[in-house]
């Protein structure tokens, strides 16, 4: 049954939106006019087999899915239907494109599609790991612990993502700062005062001089900096596009002495942390192993991994086949071959992935803790430079008063 996205009005005027399901949108205002509300507008929200993602407005947002995810767990764990969990989710949503495209999926499954096939027609909104892992419970019979498994998953790489971004936060503030505090002296204020040395003929200092010339390069070739750092981003986004490049850049990202660590840290932790789950709700691994790929944003660390499928495919245990290209932290990699030698290696996965991140969390945190201070000192010592300068000419022409 198609559902239609409506907006109408009650008695005392006030506007009520939401979604409903009806066979037609002449059905939808008689279901609105039989609630006693006035329709004004009603919008389908169902689509036929050829249609796309983007005809939905907007897009789901990490939060919106977390809290979706979250939602249907809980209701189907109270055993509720699949369809009613759903549009219990429409109803309580609050973003028009988080109510529309939940809207659409439940009119899919009510037409009959299975949830994974109607969450595959949105697959921007829900990634691969998502679906695959709403296949297996499906398949299994036990949606509403795989549900409540994907809730975790998705928090924790929602959490792990957040807290390194977080802890950067307040050195690029920093940062901008001190470029603007700068910019802005040397631009306007060093003028100014410099000016009041032209008119004395005296002899500057070297300092003093340096700081004349910074001051109009500034002024006068500030603009082409910008433009140039503008064009450099633009062309290396560019250049980033094709294969081969973006292979050799992040490769060279992962040799970083410190950001690099960064990187297959958090890497290495969304990808040990997809394996666990999917190997834990019966996916088989080589099924896990392609999911997992396409949560690795470094392609060096993706490369090694479509190596590793391919030598897993011929037999090789996915500790060896890991090992080969050389990327991958050999912890993670001896945790893999331990799990593989017990039989639990969804369990050795997933401590992986927890050890991991915690290690990568405590690396960011340890990072931005050295670069906080030692920006206030460069800072400190950039704006000491401009105040001698400023101040030699100064203490010069009080000696010569004297």
């Amino acid at each position: 049954m198609p559902a239609f996205r409506f907006e109408a009005a009650d008695a005392a005027g006030d506007i009520d939106k939401g979604v409903l399901d009806a066979e037609s949108a002449r059905h939808a205002r008689s279901l609105l006019r039989e609630r006693g509300l006035v329709p004004l507008e009603i919008t389908a929200v169902s689509f036929t087999p050829g249609a796309v993602q983007g005809a939905l407005r907007g897009r789901l947002r990490s939060s919106e899915l977390t809290l979706a995810t979250r939602q249907l767990a809980s209701l189907l764990a109270a055993r509720l239907p699949l369809e009613r969990a759903l549009g219990a989710v429409v109803e309580q949503a609050e973003r028009p494109a988080m109510r529309d495209r939940f809207a659409a999926v439940r009119s899919e499954v009510v037409s009959g599609q299975t949830f994974s096939q109607a969450l595959s027609r949105y697959p921007r909104d829900f990634p691969d790991i998502y679906r695959s892992l709403v296949a297996a419970g499906e398949a299994s019979g036990d949606l509403s612990t795989v549900m409540s498994r994907l809730a975790d998953y998705v928090e924790a790489r929602s959490a792990l993502a957040q807290r390194v971004g977080l802890a950067f936060t307040y050195p690029a503030i920093v940062t901008l700062v001190a470029v603007g505090v700068i910019t802005a002296l040397l631009a306007y204020v060093v003028p100014q005062v410099i000016g009041v040395f032209a008119q004395t003929r005296q002899k500057l200092p070297f300092l003093t001089l340096a700081l004349i010339a910074l001051s109009d390069f500034v002024r006068h070739w500030g603009w082409a900096v910008v433009l140039a750092m503008v064009a450099g981003g633009f062309g290396l986004r560019v250049a980033l596009r094709a294969p081969s490049f973006r292979l050799a850049w992040d490769a060279r990202m992962l040799r970083l002495p410190l950001i690099g660590r960064l990187v297959r840290g958090v890497n290495t932790a969304r990808f040990a942390s997809t394996l666990g789950i999917l190997s834990a709700s019966g996916v088989p691994l080589i099924r896990a192993l392609e999911a997992g790929a396409q949560t690795l944003g470094n392609e060096a660390l993706r490369a090694n991994v479509v190596d590793a499928i391919a030598r897993v495919r011929e037999g090789a245990p996915l500790s060896r086949a890991l090992a080969a290209g050389g990327q991958f932290p050999p912890m993670m990699v001896h945790m893999i071959a331990s799990g593989e030698a017990t039989g639990n290696l969804s369990e050795m996965l997933e401590r992986t992935a927890a050890t991991l991140s915690g290690e990568t969390e405590r690396r960011a945190m340890a990072l931005t803790g050295i670069l906080e201070p030692a920006l206030i000192l460069i800072m400190g010592g950039v704006v000491l430079m401009i105040v001698l300068a400023v101040l030699l000419p100064i203490i010069e022409i009080n000696q010569l008063v004297r």
